[in-house]
């Protein structure tokens, strides 16, 4: 795991994409989330966003959406060592798929409590950081950052 620093701008431009995700999967009709890829060298790959309605996929997060199109579209290299920038704290599938995609880093929005308060329903309450604690290679997860701006989308569902 490495050592947290302070969030750079860099950081809040590709939440800030994950987050204009989800206020997209929201108004698709989808779960209000989104994620954004990042290589390690700073360079934006992709945006996903949540389409579990559209696309009839209950694994259809923003996240494993993500991952399944970056090794389509760009394949598995693409994502070794790169960051995602979720709207909301991976869930234990979502922080699986990443582990195994590559992913070195990843950066969340609202919390996984913050997700369960404003939506209510079924929750797996494992934190991302606890469900890849010993992978190997590590998977460093940061957060919140951007936290509140996540949680006003996520509250508009269902209103």
């Amino acid at each position: 795991m490495r050592i947290p620093v302070p969030f750079n701008e860099q950081d809040h431009a590709a939440m800030r994409l994950a987050i204009d995700a989800s206020e997209e999967a929201l108004k698709r009709g989808d779960m209000p989330f989104g994620a954004t890829l990042v290589a390690p060298d700073g360079k934006v790959l992709m945006t996903a966003m949540n389409n579990q309605n559209t696309a009839a996929d209950c694994t259809g997060h923003a996240e494993m959406v993500l991952v399944r199109r970056a090794q389509k579209e760009l394949g598995l290299e693409a994502m070794r060592g790169a960051t995602v920038y979720a709207s909301g704290e991976p869930c234990a599938m979502c922080c699986g798929a990443m582990f195994w995609g590559g992913i070195g880093r990843v950066v969340y929005a609202a919390s996984t409590a913050q997700i369960g308060d404003a939506l209510g329903g079924p929750q797996l309450p494992l934190r991302a950081a606890d469900v890849v604690q010993d992978s190997a290679p590590a998977v460093s997860v940061e957060g919140p950052l951007l936290g509140t701006e996540a949680v006003v989308v996520l509250q508009r569902f269902g209103a």
